[in-house]
């Protein structure tokens, strides 16, 4: 059997939005692909897939859950390759008064963010080291700079993946395996009314950004081995400057106002 020539990329949260994306451009720029996510439109995502001439594999999996993460590494260590390549992008956002919010709901985005993101990195990078090659991207968010009202958990969890980012990378040195943490604001996906943020500035805002062109920005940071990219339009690289400058109480403010439930009337 002939070995495969294409690198291996796995993408999580691949069935739409900015994974969906990711995956895209991963396929169309010479790898074959693992994508994983829960939902059933991973499977229009891999037949949409399969038609830029990668080879593609699906895998639907909780990853909020240690089975979930387990049972893709598992497929990844099927293929008999190391990738060389992970886009860790699978997240979910809740929105409302912490102290209203249904716990369950609040415990699966920690799951889900952190530590579904600490547990696979953890799984694969070995293998990368092994080889002395590999490439890591983590999605964080703009929401990562300061706190995040009526989405207090989401927030923090954005802020934990670039701080985790940043550290690992800095212990990697000059090992040949790279981390890169993409930043984009906001998106025009599916995650604001997921998170039922619809009522909420951002949430209603016109012009939120192409996930195809911050995927775009992801891939390219993520292949020249940079630190961190700031996703999206001009306007979240300000945000992102501006908040170096501000007190953690008034980014918490200005952030209210934008996250507030009904603050889009």
């Amino acid at each position: 059997m002939t070995a495969p020539t294409r690198p291996l990329a796995v993408v999580t949260g691949a069935s739409s939005g900015i994974g969906r994306e990711l995956a895209d451009r991963f396929a169309r720029n010479g790898f074959d692909v693992l994508i994983a996510a829960e939902d059933a439109e991973l499977d229009a995502a891999a037949r949409e897939l399969e038609g830029t001439g990668a080879a593609v594999t699906a895998v639907r999996v909780d990853l909020a859950t240690y089975d979930g993460v387990e049972e893709l590494y598992d497929a990844i260590r099927a293929t008999g390759r190391t990738p060389e390549a992970l886009a860790v992008n699978a997240g979910v956002g809740v929105s409302g008064p912490f102290a209203d919010n249904d716990l369950a709901d609040e415990l699966r985005l920690v799951n889900l963010n952190v530590t579904s993101a600490v547990h696979l990195t953890r799984r694969v990078l070995p293998a990368m080291l092994e080889r002395g090659a590999g490439r890591i991207l983590l999605t964080s968010s703009i929401a990562a700079v300061g706190p995040g009202p009526f989405q207090a958990t989401y927030a923090a969890s954005k802020a934990f993946l670039r701080s985790f980012g940043g550290a690992v990378r800095e212990e990697l040195g000059d090992t040949g395996v790279t981390v890169t943490t993409l930043m984009p604001g906001p998106t025009d996906t599916g995650f604001f009314e997921r998170a039922e943020m619809e009522d909420t500035r951002f949430g209603a805002m016109e012009n939120k950004d192409d996930p195809a062109e911050v995927a775009r920005q992801g891939f390219e940071a993520l292949m020249a081995g940079k630190p961190e990219v700031v996703g999206g339009s001009l306007r979240n690289k300000v945000q992102t400057t501006a908040s170096r400058v501000m007190s953690e109480p008034v980014k918490a403010e200005m952030q209210r106002k934008l996250t507030e439930p009904g603050s889009a009337d």
